[in-house]
């Protein structure tokens, strides 16, 4: 009884960069390209287009959420915001690497705006349950936003102060959700790329709380 709280304690905190997995110094496979949008996961990337990184859950169906948005170039799942250099999923899913499950979307912003993904971001999960979504216990869950830039950060900002406010105003508690600078990304074995695509019948425990999100117009990119 005792090993099994100590793994889920473990699970339920961030490891100590020295308790972190090693990994490894070249990257672990990935597919080539979508499957979906057909276009290169990796780029080049066309000029004009951005970057954002979100974290919400299981990355199977965070993924497909972005990737069914017009404006949106392309989207994968990887991991972010930990310690262990290239890691495999099997490495993140222990909780000792530090990292959250999270999705790379590459957007035009003429077409789909940062606070559009912000607001499909905050509407599809529960972003007040810390360490977990749903049924996924772990700190690979965690909500997440990881910025590009001092106008994501600052958007990303408001819309959870005005998110809280409307969560709290619904009786939910305070967002625990993560905002920093973006880390390295590193992308997820081919097998996790756009899963539920090849694997409609997949299932995923994303679920969000029914409130609506309005960002500020004044923080909107």
């Amino acid at each position: 009884m005792f090993f099994l709280s100590d793994m889920l304690n473990k699970k339920l905190n961030l490891p100590k960069p020295s308790e972190a997995l090693p990994g490894r110094a070249r990257a672990i496979p990935t597919a080539p390209r979508h499957k979906v949008l057909k276009r290169p996961l990796k780029g080049p990337y066309p000029e004009g287009l951005e970057t954002a990184m979100f974290g919400l859950g299981c990355f199977w169906g965070a993924e497909r959420l972005f990737w069914q948005l017009e404006g949106v170039w392309v989207t994968a799942v990887g991991y972010a915001g930990g310690f262990t250099p290239n890691p495999t999923y099997q490495e993140t899913c222990t909780g000792l690497t530090g990292h959250a499950e999270v999705v790379l979307v590459v957007h035009d912003p003429k077409i789909v705006s940062y606070a559009a993904l912000l607001k499909l971001f905050w509407e599809s999960h529960d972003p007040t349950q810390g360490m977990r979504q749903g049924n996924d216990v772990g700190t690979t869950y965690r909500s997440a936003i990881y910025t590009s830039g001092d106008a994501q950060l600052r958007t990303a900002s408001a819309s959870r102060d005005a998110y809280e406010a409307s969560l709290r105003g619904a009786g939910h508690g305070r967002i625990t959700t993560e905002i920093a600078p973006a880390p390295e990304f590193y992308f997820a074995e081919g097998d996790h790329q756009q899963y539920l695509a090849k694997n409609p019948y997949g299932t995923c425990n994303l679920k969000g709380t029914g409130v609506a999100c309005t960002i500020p117009a004044a923080a909107s990119a």
